[in-house]
């Protein structure tokens, strides 16, 4: 992994205290994503922090996976998440599963109910909410709060039996209803769910509840730091609470951060799940979406992505980050790896009236100015070319440099061609241009007799290979909250996608998925591995050429 040091880590920090006191020999991280959907940008900030802490101080990082709630778990995300961690560049040490744990889970709430620290309520959940309290009123306690060791377990053993149906009965822990930290209210650890597990299938019908389980397997991994977001700092009361009266043998300390945020970048898996469920984009790994799957999918790089978490740190505050920044570094990671060539998106004919009819001569182009290295390559010239219909008006204002009848401009690698004539279909669109070249103008040639002030695009329009691009816009217009009564999904740009059909030099027949390019004047481009086919690339647009942001020093 790289060594550039992070903006800020006080994470990192606490680490370093703890070997040097000697708290802990070995730092073990762990990874814990739920499987009830794919992971976003705001898990990759999670997964890098866990991975490269316990890779800088030799220590290890398991990936676990907080499978406690059938009815939301599928094995898809299982994998789609294995693949996630994999392709940002990290490996983990132990793989382990919530439900590895879920025997031990219920020896231990036996063990709370023996120590009269848990007991199973028949109330219903609205009951249960309502008996909970507010922040400034405390809570009732309920009605079956002080049933007895030796009914509970009977209870308890009949709930993982089988015998009631879901709702009827939960078990809870027996905390403190007037706690002012409503987490302590009694929390429920146990619910009956009659379903089909992914991993154990019809074995168990009563599930762990996250708050309960997810102690449980830090302290049975070993996990020296529980890394987490700020929203589970009120919950460390009830986490160590779960430890404690488990009696566990290891003892793991959570610690919170701020989380990894983006303007106008909807990042909860709910939300995430109804864009793909409605139909707003084409699955999880639309290149719109912030899922890790989908910024693969747009082209973006494991050390992109790794390099903008790395820069945006680790605190305690909180505040959403300009996606320019991720924008930034994709580029940077582009800018001397990436091709460079020529597409034209919106394509307008130019038939060069005065080149022989029949002749193609081949031209030299570097594959990128700013990296010799990476050579050059041969592009085809001949009567007929495209460019682009934005690089031509007909009646320009003041201080347009591209093409207009009586203008002058250099092809691109070529030479310098003139516009001489306009033809235009019956609706008076213009269709086609005719034009005259200068032969002593090739690039390359050294000629010096006059200069031109615009430089445009083009392709050979004989060799010329279609190609579909994928043009996106922010998937949400803005940041602002919904209004009351609506929906998020009001807010989501009908412009976000614009699919237009163009062509790309011929040496682009054999992209591959994946690869990347940065064509000429219009951005860095992804060949998308979804939708490409054999001699009719795809190609989703990563990121543009140029932005005003800049990271700060």
């Amino acid at each position: 992994m790289e060594n550039k040091p992070a903006a800020s880590n006080f994470i990192k920090n606490i680490v370093i205290d703890d070997l040097k006191s000697g708290k802990v020999d070995q730092i073990v991280t762990r990874f814990p994503p739920e499987p009830n959907g794919y992971l976003h940008i705001g898990h990759a900030k999670s997964i890098w922090l866990n991975f490269e802490l316990a890779d800088e101080f030799q220590g290890k990082t398991n990936l676990r996976f907080d499978d406690t709630n059938p009815l939301k778990e599928d094995t898809e995300f299982v994998q789609a998440i294995k693949e996630d961690v994999r392709w940002l560049g990290f490996e983990w040490d132990g793989l382990f599963f919530a439900s590895d744990y879920f025997e031990e889970m219920y020896n231990r709430a036996i063990l709370l109910i023996k120590k009269g620290k848990a007991y199973v309520d028949d109330s219903t959940a609205d009951q249960i909410r309502e008996m909970r309290g507010t922040l400034t009123e405390p809570g009732q306690n309920s009605p079956y709060r002080d049933r007895s060791p030796e009914e509970n377990l009977d209870l308890f053993a009949r709930m993982r039996a089988g015998e009631f149906p879901d709702g009827s009965k939960v078990l809870r822990a027996k905390i403190d209803m007037s706690s002012p930290n409503i987490n302590m209210r009694d929390p429920v650890l146990y619910r009956i769910v009659h379903a089909t597990h992914h991993n154990t299938g019809d074995q168990w019908c009563i599930y762990p509840m996250y708050a309960y389980a997810h102690p449980l397997e830090d302290a049975i991994e070993g996990v020296t730091h529980s890394i987490c977001t700020l929203e589970f700092e009120d919950q460390r009361p009830l986490y160590d609470w779960v430890v404690a009266e488990c009696e566990m043998e290891h003892v793991p300390h959570q610690y919170e951060f701020g989380r990894l945020s983006l303007l106008n970048t909807v990042t909860s898996k709910r939300k995430l799940k109804l864009l793909v469920d409605e139909g707003f984009v084409d699955g999880w790994d639309d290149p719109r979406m912030p899922t890790i799957s989908g910024l693969r999918r747009r082209g973006f790089t494991p050390k992109s992505i790794r390099d903008f978490c790395r820069e945006t740190g680790v605190s305690r505050g909180t505040g959403a980050v300009d996606p320019k920044m991720l924008d930034h570094y994709i580029r940077e990671d582009l800018k001397l790896a990436a091709p460079r060539t020529m597409a034209v998106l919106r394509p307008l004919k130019v038939v060069i009236t005065n080149y022989p009819e029949g002749q193609t001569e081949m031209l030299e182009a570097e594959n990128n100015t700013e990296n010799p290295e990476m050579g050059v390559r041969q592009i085809p010239f001949s009567r007929e070319i495209y460019i682009e219909q934005d690089d031509f008006m007909e009646n320009p204002p003041s201080k347009y440099f591209r093409l207009f009848p009586g203008n002058e401009v250099r092809l691109k690698n070529a030479y310098f061609i003139r516009c001489n004539d306009v033809i235009k279909d019956a609706d008076g669109n213009v269709v086609e241009l005719h034009c005259t070249y200068d032969p002593e103008t090739k690039s390359g040639s050294g000629f010096t007799g006059r200069k031109v002030k615009g430089t445009i695009h083009w392709v050979d329009a004989s060799q010329a290979i279609p190609a579909e691009f994928r043009l996106y816009e922010p998937l949400i217009l803005d940041e602002e909250e919904e209004e009351e009564g609506g929906s998020f999904l009001d807010r989501v740009n009908p412009n976000s996608l614009e699919i237009v059909q163009g062509f790309v030099e011929p040496n682009m027949k054999d992209a591959e998925p994946h690869d990347k390019f940065q064509f000429f004047r219009h951005g860095y481009f992804n060949v998308d591995p979804k939708y490409s086919s054999p001699g009719k690339p795809v190609f989703n647009l990563i990121v543009s050429l140029k932005s005003s942001f800049e990271v700060k020093k």
